[in-house]
């Protein structure tokens, strides 16, 4: 063997005395004709391509990689560069073509085995030797053809996912922008739906990434990719979606229109939110609105001020929308009564903890034993710093009374420090958006 693309030197294999590259060459044109009623019958992707292409390019390729076959067996050689580089060039119109990579490998294997049996079929016993040169000619042809058509296919859909990516992040970014969306959509091949699902989503922590020893960016990384292929698994249409590891915007299109939004539509919302929190891992603190596509950039707003709204009122992982928050949305937008509710947690601002105590006391629907257990405190704790709480402000979080001005005034409060309405976090989100968008 000489050269990298030595397959075998020596005598040409021969069978009954005749070269087996000449009985190759002499049957190419019935070979050809046997190959290809093969691939419509094994490989049925092949039988739904239009006749003059499966009779012109397909049929064509057959019969040079036949010829190519037949090469090997003459010289001992495997296929150089040019013949390499016109395999990938067609295995990567194929991958064009969406012809799946399997079936573009199947068709060169199934090629193989009729030339095999055409050829193998006039060996004859003295023939043994030369039989098993030609079998070792073929499989190191095979493995050549198989490297060479992946790579070209890989590459080929590598350039077409790519230029699919900057298509659906101009997309999304024409929908955060507002106005008509139509011709980005088009520039992806997407067909805008009545309606799109805004979700603004807070990720927890999958438990790996609080393990000390354990890479938390890998552990980040791997959450996402669940998130991500869960979303694209259980959604109809194409999700759009900017996502980091603790959270993000998603646009999932839906076909009821945003002003037939209603109960049986949010459980199935919910239930989606529940089922990505668990393969994901992580707990998922999701808002959202529904909007047709003019209006995604305000329903992009308005989900992420309803899920600072929830986070900050002490609500826990699950689907929120703007109904279930209304009296502290409406407490979060500026107003001269919205900063007397805050100026009355002023006293708590050098007593964090009772701050937090109170938060979680009220999220638990005043259940003392409930917000221990969150807090991780004991419940005598939680009823000490109530009393502290209640030493500073004047108001009892035991008191009927006293509950709806306290929750007023934790909405208030939240908003007055962000210093701004509760907006804030998703516009920075907004600023990433055109930047890291992905589908």
């Amino acid at each position: 063997m000489t050269g990298p693309n030595a397959v075998e030197r020596g005598a040409v294999p021969q069978f009954g005395g005749v070269p087996v590259h000449k009985r190759l060459q002499d049957a190419a044109g019935s070979l050809e004709r046997a190959v290809m009623a093969r691939l419509v019958e094994r490989l049925p992707v092949y039988g739904t391509l239009p006749a003059e292409h499966l009779g012109g390019d397909i049929a064509k390729q057959v019969t040079r990689g036949i010829r190519s076959f037949a090469g090997v067996l003459s010289t001992g050689e495997l296929p150089g560069q040019a013949e390499a580089a016109a395999i990938r060039e067609s295995s990567a119109r194929r991958a064009d073509e969406g012809v799946p990579l399997e079936a573009v490998v199947g068709a060169y294997h199934l090629g193989a085995e009729e030339c095999a049996a055409q050829v193998f079929s006039t060996a004859e016993p003295g023939d043994l030797d030369d039989v098993l040169l030609v079998q070792r000619q073929l499989l190191a042809y095979l493995r050549l053809v198989s490297c060479e058509v992946a790579a070209g296919y890989v590459q080929e859909r590598q350039t077409a996912l790519s230029d699919e990516q900057v298509a659906l992040q101009a997309l999304l970014s024409r929908l955060l922008e507002g106005g008509s969306p139509q011709v980005a959509a088009d520039r992806a091949g997407i067909r805008l739906p009545p309606c799109y699902l805004v979700l603004s989503i807070t990720v927890g922590p999958h438990p790996d990434e609080l393990v000390p020893d354990v890479n938390h960016a890998v552990a980040a990384r791997r959450k996402l990719r669940r998130l991500r292929n869960e979303l694209q698994r259980r959604t109809t249409g194409v999700p759009l979606s900017v996502l980091s590891g603790d959270g993000g915007l998603v646009l999932i299109p839906y076909e009821t229109p945003p002003a037939d939004f209603g109960r049986a539509d949010r459980d199935r919302l919910s239930l989606l939110v529940g089922q990505l929190g668990q393969m994901c891992g992580a707990e998922l603190l999701a808002a959202a609105a529904a909007a047709a596509p003019e209006g995604v950039a305000e329903a992009a707003r308005l989900a992420g001020e309803v899920r600072e709204v929830a986070e900050a009122s002490g609500r826990g992982p699950g689907l929120y929308l703007l109904d279930d928050v209304l009296l502290e949305y409406q407490l979060s937008r500026p107003s001269p009564a919205r900063d007397g509710l805050a100026a009355l947690l002023d006293p708590l601002d050098a007593r964090p903890e009772l701050l937090v105590t109170l938060r979680v006391f009220l999220a638990c629907s005043l259940d003392r034993r409930r917000a221990a257990a969150r807090l991780q405190v004991h419940p005598n704790t939680v009823d000490y710093r109530l009393r502290k709480a209640t030493e500073f402000t004047g108001l009892d979080a035991s008191r009927g009374a006293d509950v709806l001005t306290l929750r007023a005034a934790l909405a208030a409060h939240d908003a007055v420090r962000q210093g701004k309405p509760a907006g804030g976090g998703h516009d920075r989100l907004d600023e990433g958006h055109r930047r890291q968008a992905r589908p």
